[in-house]
């Protein structure tokens, strides 16, 4: 499973991809407001940073407006995705830019049936948000693999990017549910490589081996 920051924090990302377990990065208006930054340069800053998907969010409503600035933001760099919502004029946009060969993350899906129609539009991604759904009383990680059953049996070319992702659990339950992404806030990418026993056992390697009066090197 591919792993998203969903950050437009710049220095975050300098940080966290020397790791080499970033696949992509994703964006929102409310990231981009927060950053107080303009935002194409700050998409073309992460392009510059990121060689996979970085996902960037339209602001029109109506599918005139989305196509013009969904081409905007896909001429920034080739590896930008166009975000769109869910919605009627949003799917009709996914279906005119999968024609012109631009990839498409379509977001705010809560259903499987919202799923269905993105892929029949030819989004590239679709964005469920599982953490969403668990506060409004349902189990998100159910409609990834209500989604998953549903591609895999119409072949559907769309991947599954699970969005809404509030901790480690989550990203288990969501690569377990099939999803071939993930998109997660820095802080939940830190948490992943952490476990009591992990921090616990090296503290005792390292004061047997200080015992020993031994150097590698």
């Amino acid at each position: 499973m591919q792993l998203f920051l969903d950050t437009t924090d710049v220095s975050v990302l300098k940080d966290l991809t020397a790791t080499g377990l970033v696949d992509g990065v994703t964006t929102n208006p409310t990231l981009i407001a927060k950053s107080g930054r303009p935002m194409l340069e700050v998409i073309a800053e992460i392009c510059s940073l990121v060689e996979g998907p970085v996902s960037a969010e339209v602001a029109a409503t109506e599918v005139e407006g989305m196509l013009k600035e969904g081409a905007k933001l896909a001429a920034i760099a080739p590896n930008v995705v166009v975000k769109l919502p869910l919605t009627r004029a949003g799917l009709i946009a996914t279906a005119e830019f999968a024609v012109q060969g631009i990839q498409t993350n379509v977001t705010l899906c809560f259903s499987a049936a919202q799923a269905l129609l993105a892929a029949k539009a030819g989004a590239t991604y679709i964005s469920p948000f599982v953490g969403r759904l668990d506060d409004y009383g349902a189990t998100g990680m159910d409609l990834i693999a209500e989604i998953r059953a549903i591609y895999d049996n119409y072949e559907f070319d769309t991947e599954i990017l699970a969005a809404s992702i509030r901790n480690p659990v989550h990203v288990t339950q969501a690569a377990l549910a099939g999803a071939d992404c993930a998109t997660i806030p820095p802080s939940v990418f830190l948490d992943l490589f952490k476990h009591p026993l992990t921090e616990k056992g090296l503290d005792q390697f390292m004061k047997d081996w200080s015992a020993t009066g031994q150097s590698i090197l």
